[in-house]
């Protein structure tokens, strides 16, 4: 399950941080727990918030524990509230989630010095490499990465090179994606 884009501006909002990264699921998870003295883990936080292609259905608690969060007294009366006007068009230009992706889509991202690899969406968040300009990935190698982030590194979960896995690898380091697109 994954939570509505107006619930997930909730918890930006009441976090007062983003949550564009996976890495930002544990932020949320600490701060829920500061204020509600209930653990929601960063795994399952990036469940909800789409990091992970994973369509379980979360605990009653850990719905409840978010709704608290927010100032609601559970999860039910959380759930009744409408997104006021926000729709997939309002999400931001400067990030592309996997799981939001239809196969066989390209992104195309750029990064400096002069790098450009293009890749092609295989589903359940694996990429395989189409073209690659100045870049250490090579064509054909295929990897799993969770999303996209305009002006953030590229993290790399995993790069399989001739079927055999070579490790996470990080794009972009210093100054992140300076161009992302998809086709």
């Amino acid at each position: 399950m994954k939570l509505p884009l107006h619930i997930i501006e909730l918890l930006e909002s009441k976090a007062k941080h983003g949550i564009r990264l996976p890495s930002d699921c544990e932020y949320l998870s600490l701060d829920i727990e500061s204020k509600t003295g209930v653990r929601v883990g960063a795994t399952t936080l990036k469940r909800l918030l789409g990091f992970a292609a994973d369509e379980r259905t979360p605990h009653a608690t850990t719905l409840d524990a978010i709704a608290r969060y927010l100032g609601y007294a559970h999860w039910d009366e959380l759930a009744k509230i409408e997104d006021k006007g926000n729709s997939g068009f309002d999400a931001p230009d400067e990030e592309i989630r996997s799981v939001d992706l239809p196969a066989e889509a390209v992104v195309e991202i750029a990064y400096l010095p002069d790098r450009i690899v293009r890749l092609r969406y295989l589903g359940d968040n694996h990429y395989r490499v189409e073209e690659s300009i100045n870049s250490k990935l090579l064509v054909s190698d295929e990897l799993e990465i969770l999303n996209f982030v305009l002006h953030h590194p590229l993290l790399v979960v995993n790069v399989w090179r001739d079927g055999k896995s070579i490790g996470p690898f990080t794009a972009g380091r210093v100054s992140g994606l300076q161009s992302l697109k998809v086709f």
